[in-house]
């Protein structure tokens, strides 16, 4: 690791109206030129809330931050339609909608509890042989994009008060809030969209703790949080010097009998607490490296 050089993550509060790579390019100018920088998962323009940007070495364990469960708190606006899904596009009455009650709306949003089928919205950053969805949509293709397994955790009513319905979704990897509001709305028969879209967490990751983008150079890089918080959803092992030499070399290593019982992918620590690699433990005990971070 060269000295100087700026690895670690920080946590934005992307307001609404632009898109999540207009934040990362605010947020780039907080940080030297040529400093390696991305985020962990798109929010919508109309969204605002966390996003979390990783820099530097960081960029290599992006995919650990995409995974973590994440909650939005969300409005949806009943008995109408849009075409994105959301308040951004051409919205569309549904004529004489009739209004349900909260326990009807309650039990139809837990069909959508569990492991589901959930097709994205035509317009999303999904590629469609090899171009962006929104971009066919919005040349008037017809795109209809096929249904990937999400898994929702929970669907909390906060209030209702026809037409608006204020939710809490706790929900993994790939979840489309959009796409929940659109199919709850024709589950109940009167049509539905997002109105306002906040992300609350991703993982540990709280909005309370995020950072505004009007703040300046010195507070943002005050507010570098370490690489290790990407993996806290792994197995912890922790090496002394040697081995963590050698899987940075990407040599493996034999862990102790008291650590071997473990498989699978694990996040591994030197004894100070950084970041060595993530790992893959096999039964015998062997741990190769499978991202180092050097």
């Amino acid at each position: 690791m060269i000295s100087g050089e700026i690895h670690g993550l920080l946590v934005l509060d992307k307001p609404g109206g632009m898109t999540s790579r207009d934040a990362l390019n605010r947020a780039q100018h907080w940080f030297p030129d040529g400093t390696k920088i991305g985020h962990t998962g798109t929010l919508d323009p109309l969204a605002t809330g966390v996003l979390v940007i990783c820099l530097g070495l960081a960029t290599r364990l992006a995919e650990y931050v995409q995974a973590m469960r994440k909650t939005y708190r969300a409005t949806f606006r009943l008995g109408a339609y849009s075409e994105t899904d959301d308040a951004d596009g051409v919205i569309v009455p549904v004529a004489d909608a009739r209004q349900p009650e909260r326990s009807e709306i309650e039990k139809s949003l837990r069909e959508f509890i569990g492991e589901i089928d959930q097709r994205p919205p035509a317009y999303s950053a999904m590629k469609v042989t090899g171009e962006r969805a929104y971009a066919r949509a919005r040349r008037g293709d017809d795109v209809v994009l096929k249904p990937r397994r999400v898994h929702v955790y929970s669907v909390e009513i906060l209030s209702y008060s026809w037409p608006l319905l204020e939710v809490e979704v706790r929900c993994g990897k790939g979840t489309y809030i959009r796409s929940l509001a659109r199919d709850a709305g024709r589950a109940l028969g009167c049509g539905a969209y997002v109105r306002e879209l906040r992300r609350t967490r991703i993982g540990p990751f709280t909005a309370e703790s995020a950072m505004r983008l009007d703040a300046d150079r010195d507070t943002a890089r005050a507010h570098l949080l370490p690489a290790a918080l990407a993996l806290v959803d792994l197995p912890r092992v922790v090496v002394g010097s040697e081995d963590a030499a050698r899987l940075r070399c990407g040599q493996a290593i034999v862990l102790p009998a008291a650590e071997a019982g473990q498989t699978g992918e694990v996040g591994v620590f030197d004894e100070a607490g950084a970041v060595v690699a993530v790992g893959r433990v096999d039964a015998r005990g062997e741990l190769r490296p499978v991202k180092v971070l050097a």
